[in-house]
Formats: C-alpha cells, sequence, structure tokens
C-alpha cells in the first residue's frame, strides 16, 4: 500500500499549476521531506514521448478516441515507472495534471463521457487517486489570455471548447469536496502557495500520526 503523499494540480490552460506546483515541491524539499515532481503527460521516457503526439500542433486531427487512449496509456507508463515506486518508498509526489484533466479535456471537451473516460483511466493506474487536488479555478479567457504565442494542441482549441473543460473541473471538485482544494487562480502567487502549503502540511501532520 502506497505511504506517502500524493498530490496533483489540476485546473484549465493558463491556470499557473506549473508556478504552483513547482512552489510546493520547492517547499517540501526545504522541509526535508522526499518530492517527486513530475508532469502529465509524461514523467517518463515512454510518456513523453507520447506527450509529443497529444500535444504538438502536427497532429492536428487525432481521432478523439485515439486522444484520450494515449493520455491513459501515459497515465499508465508514469503511474506504475513512476508515481507508484515513489509513494510506496514515502516521497511526496507532485504531479501537474491526472486523471481528472482526462475527464474533463476528453470525457467533457471532446464529448466523449466522464463516466467513460474516468473509467479507462481508473483500469490504466489500478485506481490510484491523489490524496489531495488542488483546482487552480480559472476563468476561460483568462487563462487562454496568459498563454504564449504558441500555444500547443489543446491550448489552441476555441474558448467554447475550454469554457467547458472548465466547467467540468467544477463539477468534479462540487462532487468530491474531501479531495478537492478550490482556489481562485486570479489570486496573489504567495498567497495560493501559502494555502496550499498549509493543507499539505496538515495532511503529512495526519499521515504521521497514524
Amino acid at each position: 500500500m502506497a505511504s506517502g503523499l500524493f498530490v496533483a494540480f489540476e485546473g484549465g490552460d493558463g491556470a499557473g499549476k506549473s508556478t504552483q506546483a513547482r512552489a510546493l515541491a520547492d517547499a517540501l524539499r526545504a522541509a526535508g521531506h522526499e518530492v517527486v515532481l513530475t508532469r502529465e503527460p509524461g514523467g517518463t521516457p515512454a510518456a513523453e514521448a507520447i506527450r509529443h503526439v497529444v500535444l504538438t500542433p502536427q497532429f492536428a486531427g487525432l481521432d478523439d478516441r485515439a486522444e484520450a487512449l494515449l493520455y491513459a496509456a501515459s497515465r499508465a507508463e508514469h503511474v506504475a515507472r513512476l508515481v507508484r515506486p515513489a509513494l510506496e518508498r514515502g516521497a511526496v509526489v507532485v504531479t501537474d495534471r491526472y486523471i481528472d484533466s482526462s475527464i474533463a479535456y476528453q470525457g467533457v471537451g471532446r464529448g466523449l463521457g466522464p463516466d467513460v473516460v474516468g473509467e479507462i483511466n481508473l483500469w490504466a493506474t489500478r485506481a490510484l487517486l491523489p490524496d489531495l487536488t488542488v483546482l487552480l479555478d480559472v476563468d476561460a479567457g483568462a487563462g487562454l489570455a496568459r498563454i504564449g504565442s504558441e500555444p500547443d494542441r489543446l491550448e489552441a482549441e476555441p474558448e467554447e471548447f475550454h469554457a467547458s473543460v472548465v466547467a467540468a473541473f467544477d463539477a468534479l471538485a462540487a462532487g468530491d469536496p474531501d479531495r478537492y482544494l478550490v482556489i481562485p487562480a486570479s489570486g496573489d502567487v504567495d498567497e495560493i502557495a501559502a494555502a496550499v502549503l498549509a493543507r499539505v502540511e496538515a495532511l503529512l501532520v495526519e499521515r504521521g500520526a497514524r
């Protein structure tokens, strides 16, 4: 059984997930914890290769089902080779995106069905869920405005697509409030980082008291 702590950052494009994931990892390392900072899709050589396919604009027009299955395949490899071994040795794993991104982007955004996509990914990961999911809640338009001049294949989708993804994240958080920490992405970066760290530290204390 996993003995570490698993934290996932979720949210629409431009929410600041990567910034906050790095801030949390840095703070926990400074406190003496072993931390594995990773991302999805990616995290292992094979998973990074899949990342190239699903996010590179040259593959525009990729079949929606193929896209969903590629994300699940990348996640299966990521969990088996990196995430689960780190948790089993007691590390804190911090990931930029996880299963809920597939539910939001492919299940809702692509219209494949959140339940179907969720089941595929639970099977792919052997039902490994985060101890905490931090949702950086961002308006779709505001998030897209933060993206640079060269968006990836999903970032280049129209605002309507991204609005449906943001709504999907909100619905997921509302359905599982104990697992989620929802923070407006428009807040001060340092204040967001402090709130996330406080929640994670409380979970670590609770885990150590068991």
